[in-house]
C-alpha cells in the first residue's frame, strides 16, 4: 500500500523525478498524492485524489531543490483528504515524513507528544514521525541522529524517509516494508517499487529490514541500526523502461492480459522440454522435499495457490492451501518435514510474509514464489521460484495469475519427481492456445449483453473451480458489481436462492470427467430463467445449453482452466470499460497489500 519515492541530484531535476516517480507508483495507492522539496526551507504540496490534482496545484515556476520526497497514499488512518496526504511536518517545519505500513503504537506516541505542546494537523499514524524527529533535534541532535532516535520508538511496519531544509541528503529506514534504492549518473533515488525510477536506472540496492540509508548526489550509504556501514550488493534489473508502459492500449490491464503469451513464454523459458519430457527448475536443485506442502496466499495468488494445490495432490504429493491471514502455526502441524509455499506477485503481501516467518520460525522449509526479484519473500524464504511475467502495473491482476498457475503446474512436477511427457507438450503448447483465445474472442458481445446484470455469478469443478473464484473477483474489482464464485456443486447448496433473469451464470465447462455434471448445473439454473454463459473447449456439445459461448481450445483438464480464465478476464473488462470504471485504479484497492 501506498508509494514513497525520494530523489537527489545536481541535475535540477528533482521536480520531474518526483512527479514521474508517483505516476509510476500511483498503482499502490491513489487516495492522495505530494511531495516535499528540501531547499533553505521545505516546500509541501500535497493534495487529495491522483497524481494529476497534485499536478495541477503545483506552482508555475516549478520545483527547485536538490533532495525531495514523494507520496501517493492509500488510506489506512483517516480519510483522503489534503491534510491527511504525505508529506507530514513537524511543527516547526524543521522535517518532511512520507511513509508506508501501520504505527501500531502512534496512539501512545501521540499522546505524549500532545502533552509536551505539540500540535497535530492530521487523522494519520504517520504524522507522529516528524514529531518525534522534532523531539530529537531540540536536544542537539543531527538530523540523521535524530532520525534513528524517531525511528527507534516506532512499532509496526514502515518503510519512512525524510528531507530537512538546507540539507540535498533524504534519510530512509525500513521495517516490513519495502523500500529500494536506485543508483544513476546525476543523483540517486529510493522508492517502494522500481517502476518509480525504472526510466532513469536499472541499478538497484535492496534495503533490507532493519536498515538505514543515507542518500544524497555523492552516493548512497547503507547502515544497520547501530550506524555501522553495511556492504551491499547492486543488482540489475532485467525490465526495459517500456515494459512499465501502456504501448498504445487504453489501460494497462488490458495491455497486460494481451501480454500474457509473452509472459507465459518467459515463465516456461529454459525449464520444459519436450524431448525428454521433463521439467527442471534450476533455482529450485537444492530443494529436497520430504514432507507435506502447505501454500500461503491471498486474493488473487490465493486462488493460483487452490489451483496448484489440486495439482500437486493430482501428483501424489500431499498439498494444502490456506489464506495467509488466517495461517497460525500453532494450530496447524507444520515442522521441519513441511514445505510452506508462499504465492504472492510483490513479494511484500504482509499477510504472506507474516505467514512464512512464522513458518521460518518453526523451522519449515519455505518457498516463494513470486514475480518480484529482490523482494522481501525473494530474501527471506529458503528457496525462490521467479513466474517471470514482468512488470504488471494494473491493480486487478492478470498475467501474473496465468504466470502462476504455470509455475505451479512446473512446481507440482518437480516436487512429484516425474512429469507426464503430454504435460510438458501441453505447457510448451499454451501460450499460442492463449494468443488464438485473445484473437477469437467475443468476451466484448458478452459484456455488452450483460454490462447492466444486478449481479454474476461463477461456477467451475476441479481446476476450474478456482478460476471460478478468480473470475468473480475480477469482476467485482473492476466493475464494483457483485459477483461470487463457487464450486459448481455448490450453488445448490444456498446461492441458488439468489439466481434469477438478472443474474448471468458463467460455467465453466471443459473436458474433465466433472463436465457432465456441471451440464446439470446449468440445467438448475435454467430452471430459474437466469442466463447462461459457457467457457468450454467443447462448444458442440456444450453451446446448446447455453445463451452465449466463450470458447477455448483444449488443453487436457489441468491447463485448459487457465485459457478459460483469459475469456473471464476479457469479460470483466469490457463490462468495466462500457461502465466507464476507473479500470487501472479500483477504487479503495491497492496493487500491494503491505498492511495486515
Amino acid at each position: 500500500m501506498c508509494g514513497i519515492i525520494g530523489y537527489t541530484g545536481t541535475d535540477g531535476a528533482v521536480g520531474d523525478v518526483l512527479l514521474t516517480g508517483l505516476e509510476g507508483l500511483e498503482y499502490r495507492g491513489y487516495d492522495s498524492a505530494g511531495v516535499a522539496i528540501a531547499d533553505e526551507s521545505l516546500a509541501v504540496h500535497k493534495r487529495e485524489g491522483e497524481v494529476a490534482a497534485l499536478e495541477a496545484a503545483l506552482p508555475d515556476t516549478g520545483l527547485g531543490g536538490t533532495a525531495g520526497i514523494g507520496h501517493t497514499r492509500w488510506s489506512t488512518h483517516g480519510p483522503p483528504t489534503d491534510a491527511n496526504a504525505h508529506p507530514h511536518t513537524d511543527c516547526a517545519e524543521s522535517v518532511a515524513v512520507v511513509h508506508n505500513g501501520i504505527i501500531e503504537n502512534y496512539q501512545t506516541l501521540r499522546a505524549d507528544l500532545e502533552a509536551g505542546g505539540h500540535e497535530f494537523t492530521s487523522e494519520t499514524d504517520t504524522e507522529v514521525i516528524p514529531h518525534l524527529i522534532e523531539t530529537a533535534l531540540a536536544t542537539g541532535a543531527s538530523p540523521e541522529a535524530a532520525f534513528r532516535e524517531a525511528v527507534s520508538q516506532l512499532e509496526g511496519s514502515y518503510a519512512v524517509a525524510a528531507v530537512f531544509p538546507g540539507s540535498e541528503t533524504v534519510y530512509a529506514a525500513r521495517h516490513e516494508s519495502p523500500l529500494v534504492l536506485g543508483i544513476g549518473d546525476d543523483g540517486h533515488y529510493l522508492a517502494s517499487d522500481v517502476p518509480a525510477f525504472i526510466e532513469y536506472t536499472d541499478r538497484v540496492v535492496y534495503l533490507e529490514d532493519g536498515q538505514f540509508a543515507r542518500v544524497n548526489p555523492s552516493g548512497i550509504v547503507v547502515t544497520d541500526a547501530q550506524g555501522a556501514v553495511v556492504e551491499t550488493a547492486v543488482e540489475q534489473i532485467a525490465w526495459d523502461p517500456e515494459d512499465a508502459g501502456k504501448a498504445g492500449y487504453d489501460h494497462y490491464m488490458l495491455k497486460e492480459i494481451n501480454e500474457q503469451p509473452q509472459a507465459l513464454r518467459q515463465c516456461l523459458r529454459e525449464r520444459v522440454s519436450e524431448l525428454d519430457g521433463t521439467v527442471t527448475i534450476d533455482e529450485l536443485a537444492a530443494l529436497e522435499p520430504t514432507g507435506p506442502v502447505q501454500f500461503v496466499a491471498c486474493g488473487t495468488s490465493y486462488h493460483a495457490a487452490l489451483y496448484g494445490a489440486r495439482f500437486l495432490r493430482a501428483q501424489g504429493v500431499p498439498a494444502q492451501c490456506f489464506l495467509a491471514s488466517e495461517y497460525t502455526v500453532d494450530q496447524l502441524p507444520v515442522g521441519e518435514e513441511t514445505l510452506v509455499v508462499g504465492v504472492t506477485q510483490s513479494g511484500e503481501t504482509a499477510d504472506t510474509m507474516s505467514a512464512l516467518r512464522a513458518a521460518n520460525r518453526v523451522g519449515a522449509t519455505t518457498l516463494a514464489l513470486t514475480n518480484t526479484v529482490g523482494s522481501s519473500a525473494a530474501r527471506e524464504c529458503d528457496h525462490v521460484m521467479y513466474i517471470r511475467a514482468g512488470p504488471e502495473i494494473s491493480v486487478a491482476a492478470t498475467k501474473t495469475f496465468a504466470s502462476q498457475q504455470v509455475a505451479l503446474a512446473m512446481l507440482a512436477a518437480t516436487l512429484a519427481g516425474e512429469t507426464p511427457t503430454a504435460l510438458c507438450e501441453r505447457l510448451r503448447a499454451l501460450p499460442d492456445q492463449v494468443q488464438q483465445v485473445l484473437d477469437m474472442s467475443n468476451a466484448r458481445a458478452v459484456a455488452e449483453a450483460y454490462e447492466a446484470s444486478d449481479a454474476y455469478f461463477f461456477i467451475g469443478r476441479g481446476y476450474n473451480a478456482p478460476v471460478a473464484l478468480e473470475g468473480a473477483l475480477k469482476m467485482k474489482e473492476i466493475t464494483y458489481k457483485h459477483a461470487e464464485g463457487f464450486a459448481a456443486g455448490e450453488l445448490k447448496h444456498g446461492p441458488l436462492a439468489l439466481v434469477g433473469e438478472q443474474t448471468p451464470v458463467f460455467a465453466m465447462v471443459t473436458g474433465d470427467a466433472s463436465a457432465s455434471k456441471t451440464l446439470g448445473n446449468i440445467k438448475e439454473v435454467e430452471a430459474r430463467d437466469a442466463p447462461v454463459v459457457a467457457v468450454t473447449d467443447s462448444p458442440a456439445v456444450v453451446g446448446q445449453y447455453a445463451d452465449h459461448v466463450l470458447e477455448v481450445p483444449s488443453a487436457g483438464p489441468r491447463l485448459t482452466p487457465v485459457l478459460a480464465n483469459v475469456q473471464l478476464q476479457l469479460v470483466a473488462y469490457w463490462v468495466a470499460n462500457r461502465l466507464g470504471r476507473s479500470i487501472d485504479k479500483p477504487r479503495n484497492l491497492a496493487k500491494s497489500v503491505t498492511v495486515e
